[in-house]
């Protein structure tokens, strides 16, 4: 059987001219004869050519095979699909190889790969790495790693010594790239209608071509509502992956619903996941008791490489408890994958398991399947069992020899040229030898044939015996004078029985040296030439010459110039005439400088350079330039004349004389002149905004040069206006005002003030502002908007009119600003429209710097419930202390043993005040305050006068007939008499009507008890309060009385009460305010 029979790839034609291939024995002689690559046998024969292999040459092939290589293995690890140029890694930086001087080549790895050659970096190349795409990863078993494995070349350039071999593998990461999908969009799955409850159902499986976590990784089951308490999901694990299978949940009925339509997703484990579905048909049948069962779960079983077709494999088998068409099985590939189905036929009856394909294991090593047995019963059942056939190898692969280039060494038809300097040891090639096989049949010997100054020395010790690599390297040194090439013979022999063997050869071809470069006569040349030049004019001339001979002394000039001169010179590879493309420009740039490589045609190429400088002579082409194609000038009106406006840049892009420029006014009437040199605008007048505000004219400049180029442009000046009005406020105006409800939102837009600047710019923008009237940080005005808005919820003390003072500023320098009132009336409604008025008028009248905002009320009646209070709390005090100084003076007048002397024989009984007769209470209604009376003098004698006076008490009466009333004062002066024992008497006194001092409620308790000499009270003769009246720093109307229809200074009746018992006791009376 050939090659392609076999369906392996056969040799190129013409690929290795010398083919030969060799069985190698122990003792026996080596065949060399020149036919088609095949199995020799050890036999000598007539017909060919016969070498006997000495012992020695055995011995070297043996210690060739177990000599140490010198490699270094490079792991890497990549995700695929990659973009290009991902960097994978770094040989330097990963691996501590050098970075200077050192040459890096990718051997294998292309076309995935490519490798930087001075830094040794990795890339991924335009071909990305498809990790299901790649071969070496095909029919991979669950867990293995998808490895991509490459070699680089590292080459010394300063010793040009033999380079080394790195070999690597990249592993190639999974990604999820791949979405898990179901072989069909529709699957039908036939049920009986008698299962029972619980009954499993196998739904075939979703295929993800992704591995690992981004495989399938669950399942989920969609049902309508007709079906979801029929059925449910359950996923099982086994040796095949996940499967899902069916749960029957309750009892089918086919004549009442035949069929079900449910929904399965699949997804994978990827981040983010994939997932796809399809439809579930659920069919539901007849029954069919029993299902087929396997006579054991799972079969194995080995198929040797290259059987025959029709070869048997294997035979599973399974049986069925039914009978007629139930019992009858078919056989049949469940979810086989297409490489089984292509070499494998499963016979529908018998179960028996043939060869249809030529079956390699170097392409396939274990064929993995299901097989499924369904019975041919109306509600057919199945059952599945396991296949696995491993492929056992057989020695029908010859080693194959793989012949290439290395570091700087490259191959070409056979071929490899090397310079005739290189030194001892030197690797001009890499000899990989393989053999698909596996086992003995895979070990491989390697050897050069003939007498060449050439060996094998072992280039990896990661190599294993089906696969090593070897570096065909010099011996001694090369002399091209000698030997100008050499003819390899590289002979590999495997350790199959019978062995089969190969060879390859290489031609190297011995270069001489160039070690001489070329050398320039004048290594700088200066050269002038004028811009505007015609294109293709000669520039300069050079010449250089190289010492070598022959080809290595033939010159080709070319032209390194610098990236901005790129393109603008070419020169003759073989005369050196150096010309311009272009026409050139000195203003666009005035020299160049151009370096010329001179190479010889040596190989290696040795280089000579020299320096071209080409300076660009100036003419005068270029009109003067404007900066700018029209000049816009603002100035302030008022300003002195002579005063500058603007100014103005003019270029001109000659040089010298060309370029000397001058400037004057166009349609000149005298308002406007400009400065040469400055080019700097002045005006003649003072400008006036309000007689013009624009003026325009034109500039022109004129250069030098011969003849005069010139241009023109033109000039405007904007006259700008001054900050001299202020904003004038539109809406609202300072009589308007709005309601403003409690339930207003916060937030919402309560006002709106807007205004107007006749100015422009800057001038007219206007910034709005609260200065007053906001106390409680109520309200809130946009600075730009003028929209006033709800900051706070509104509280009780909030109820009444707002006076908001807004200040409108422009932005002028200085700035200017109107005033306006915003009147805000937080009320529920506006039905005391009177009152609003009146507050509007007295917001009107009353200075911006006093706040209007809320009740006033609110606040006074807080303040006056603070100093009730505080009132209580201090007739609470005055009273205990007077109680307790009455007890004190108690006690010492009962120690004293005589009575108190005042000159004049002392009445008995002390006067006290009688309770005040109900009659009394009808002058609780008068409430106006009047000025007190003058007290009367009573007719006394002169010392009681004379106490009186000092006491300063007063007797004065209501209204005829009324008994006289006694006015204390409030300071008593000290030492006084006591005035209890003074004014004691048998008879009884007339009454006496007290006023206490600042009333403070509206109902107030007063005991005096045995008053002291400093006690004091108040007596009055009227109904009117002394104390005055509080008006509010808010209003300009009187406050309302404080206590409305109540009397301030009410009067009680005092009447005599009885003599106390004891001299030293006072009189006891109360007091009561309502």
């Amino acid at each position: 059987m050939d090659c392609k029979a076999r369906g392996r790839r056969c040799p190129e034609a013409g690929k290795d001219p010398a083919a030969v291939e060799a069985a190698v024995a122990p003792g026996a002689l080596l065949i060399l004869e020149p036919a088609r690559m095949g199995p020799l046998r050890p036999s000598p024969g007539p017909g060919g050519r016969q070498l006997l292999l000495p012992p020695l040459l055995l011995a070297l092939l043996l210690l060739l095979a177990a000599s140490p290589g010198h490699g270094t293995q490079v792991v890497y690890k990549v995700p695929e699909e990659q973009p290009p140029n991902t960097l994978i890694g770094s040989l330097t930086a990963d691996y501590g190889f050098p970075d200077v001087g050192h040459l890096y080549k990718l051997e294998i790895g292309a076309p995935y790969l490519r490798v930087e050659g001075r830094t040794g970096d990795i890339f991924t190349t335009e071909t990305s790495i498809d990790r299901e795409g790649l071969r070496e990863c095909q029919n991979q078993l669950p867990g293995e790693p998808c490895i991509l494995e490459f070699e680089v070349s590292v080459t010394d350039l300063s010793q040009n010594g033999s380079p080394r071999l790195l070999e690597g593998q990249i592993e190639v990461q999974d990604i999820n790239d791949n979405t898990p999908n179901f072989a069909s969009p529709v699957i039908t799955l036939p049920i009986p209608e008698n299962t029972n409850i619980g009954s499993l159902f196998s739904i075939p499986v979703a295929s993800d071509r992704d591995a690992g976590p981004n495989g399938v990784a669950s399942y989920e089951l969609q049902a309508g509502p007709e079906a979801q308490e029929l059925f449910g999901l359950q996923v099982a694990e086994d040796q095949d992956g996940k499967q899902p299978q069916l749960i029957v949940m309750g009892n089918l009925d086919r004549e009442r619903w035949d069929s079900y339509d449910l929904t399965i997703k699949v997804q994978d484990g990827g981040n983010p996941p994939r997932a796809s579905s399809a439809l579930l048909r659920v069919a539901v049948l007849d029954t069919n008791d029993n299902a087929p069962k396997f006579e054991q779960p799972s079969y194995e079983a080995e198929l040797s490489e290259n059987s025959p077709i029709g070869h048997s494999v294997i035979q599973v088998r399974a049986n069925d408890s039914d009978q007629g068409a139930n019992a009858e099985i078919d056989y049949m590939f469940h979810q086989a994958p297409e490489v089984v189905r292509r070499l494998l036929r499963l016979d529908r009856n018998t179960g028996l398991i043939t060869v249809q394909g030529p079956v390699d294991r170097e392409d396939l090593s274990t064929l993995r399947f299901s097989v499924l047995a369904k019975d041919r019963g109306t509600n057919p059942k199945s059952a599945r069992a396991q296949v696995v056939v491993t492929v056992k190898d057989m020695n029908d692969n010859a080693p194959t020899i793989e012949i290439r280039g290395i570091g700087l060494v490259t191959h070409q038809d056979g071929m490899a040229n090397i310079s005739e300097d290189v030194a001892a040891e030197t690797a001009v090639a890499l000899v990989q030898v393989s053999d698909r096989d596996e086992g003995e049949n895979a070990a491989v010997t390697c050897v050069v044939a003939n007498n060449v100054p050439f060996k094998l020395r072992q280039a990896s010790e990661t190599g294993s015996d089906s696969k090593k690599k070897y570096f065909l390297q010099t011996t001694s040194p090369l002399d091209y004078e000698m030997d100008r090439d050499y003819n390899i013979m590289i002979v590999a022999v495997d350790a199959g029985n019978p062995p089969l063997s190969s060879t390859n050869s290489l031609k190297v071809q011995v270069v001489d040296v160039n070690d001489n470069a070329p050398v320039f006569t004048q290594s700088v040349t200066e050269v002038a030439f004028p811009e505007n030049n015609m294109p293709d004019e000669v520039v300069a001339e050079v010449t250089a010459s190289d010492a070598d001979s022959g080809s290595n002394a033939e010159l080709v000039y070319s032209l390194e110039p610098e990236s901005a001169a790129e393109g603008l010179f070419t020169i003759s590879p073989e005369t050196g005439e150096i010309r311009v493309k272009t026409s050139l420009d000195r203003e666009q740039r005035e020299n160049y400088e151009l370096k010329v490589v001179a190479a010889d045609r040596g190989s290696p190429s040795l280089q000579g350079t020299a320096t071209v400088l080409v300076n660009v002579l100036d003419c005068n082409d270029n009109d003067p330039k404007f900066m700018l194609s029209g000049y816009n000038f603002s100035v302030m009106e008022n300003m002195p004349a002579l005063s500058p406006v603007g100014m103005v840049t003019v270029i001109d892009g000659d040089k010298g004389e060309n370029a000397r420029v001058q400037l004057t006014v166009e349609q000149d009437n005298g308002d406007f002149v400009i400065q040469n040199g400055t080019g700097t605008i002045l005006s003649s007048l003072s400008f006036d905004r309000e007689q013009q505000s624009t003026y325009t004219f034109q500039l022109k400049a004129v250069d030098g040069g011969v003849p005069p180029r010139s241009a023109y442009v033109g000039v405007t000046i904007n006259v700008l206006d001054e900050n001299d009005n202020a904003p004038f406020i539109t809406a609202p105006s300072n009589t308007s005002h709005r309601l403003l409800t409690p339930q207003t939102r916060l937030g919402e837009t309560v006002s709106q003030v807007t205004a107007e600047d006749i100015d422009s710019g800057v001038n007219a923008e206007l910034t709005y502002s609260i200065t007053g009237g906001n106390p409680y940080g109520l309200f809130q005005i946009g600075s730009r908007s003028g929209a006033i808005t709800l900051e706070k919820e509104i509280e009780r003390r909030h109820h009444g009119l707002h006076r908001l003072v807004v200040k409108v500023s422009d932005r002028g320098k200085p700035p200017r600003y109107g005033t306006a009132l915003v009147h805000l009336y937080v009320n529920e409604t506006l039905a005391n429209r009177t009152l609003l008025e009146n507050l509007l008028g007295h917001s009107l009248d009353t200075p911006l710097d006093i706040d209007i905002a809320g009740d006033p009320e609110y606040e006074r009646s807080k303040q006056r419930g603070n100093i009730l209070f505080g009132v209580v709390a201090g007739i609470v005090a005055v009273a205990l202390l007077i109680a307790l100084a009455v007890l004190v003076r108690y006690c010492r007048q009962r120690e004293a043993k005589s009575g108190y002397q005042a000159g004049k024989k002392e009445t008995k009984d002390l006067y006290t005040p009688k309770p005040s007769s109900k009659a009394s209470k009808g002058n609780k209604g008068k409430g106006k305050k009047s000025k007190s009376p003058k007290p009367v003098k009573p007719v006394e004698d002169e010392d009681e006068a004379g106490l009186q006076k000092s006491l300063k008490f007063n007797l004065m009466s209501d209204a005829p007939g009324d008994s006289p009333r006694i006015h204390l004062p409030l300071n008593y002066p000290p030492g006084s008499p006591d005035l209890g024992r003074h004014y004691r008497s048998n008879s009884p006194l007339p009454s006496i009507q007290l006023q206490p001092q600042s009333p403070s409620a509206s109902k107030k308790h007063q005991v005096v008890q045995d008053l002291p000499p400093a006690n004091t009270f108040v007596g009055t003769g009227d109904t009117t309060s002394t104390g005055s009246e509080q008006y509010s720093d808010y209003s300009y109307r009187t406050n309302p009385p404080k206590y409305p229809n109540k009397q301030v200074g009410q009067t009680l009746r005092l009447s005599t009460p009885k003599p106390l018992p004891h001299p030293y006791h006072g009189a006891i009376w109360t007091e009561v305010w309502e």
